[in-house]
């Protein structure tokens, strides 16, 4: 399994991206995406992010599950108060996993908001923010 993990700011302008396997189950946390595939991940992503904003005011919850399919990789959202858009590229279906990765990812998230150095819509390139992203998807995904 493969994961693609992107944060989307408020300006549908990419934060931060990363893509990682699974290390459930044997995995090596090394994603398998073919070599024609991964180009269009970013595509695939941005892509369903006009389905997020008719999506997100009908639902009262921060994790919006599955929102777009794009033949047999899903996309799950998770929407911040603040309007940045955790997006997750995957081919299988793990809600629970899913959910709790994308609450560590916030967590994250809201704690390199403290920095005073950060504003908002900037690129995350923090190399420990990444380390911890990386744990999260080890540990849940």
């Amino acid at each position: 399994m493969s994961f693609y993990f992107a944060i989307v700011g408020t300006k549908d302008n990419p934060l931060y991206e990363a893509e990682f396997g699974t290390s459930k189950q044997g995995g090596d946390g090394v994603a398998r995406f073919r070599e024609e595939q991964r180009p269009m991940n970013q595509f695939i992503v941005h892509s369903s992010l006009d389905i997020i904003e008719e999506v997100q005011w009908a639902s009262s919850t921060m994790y919006m599950k599955c929102v777009d399919r794009f033949n047999n990789l899903f996309v799950s959202c998770f929407l911040t108060a603040g309007n940045i858009k955790f997006l997750l590229l995957h081919d299988t279906k793990a809600d629970d996993a899913i959910r709790q990765f994308f609450t560590d990812a916030y967590e994250l998230y809201a704690k390199t908001l403290m920095n005073p150095f950060y504003e908002v819509d900037m690129r995350i390139v923090s190399l420990v923010f990444d380390a911890r992203i990386r744990n999260a998807a080890r540990k849940y995904l």
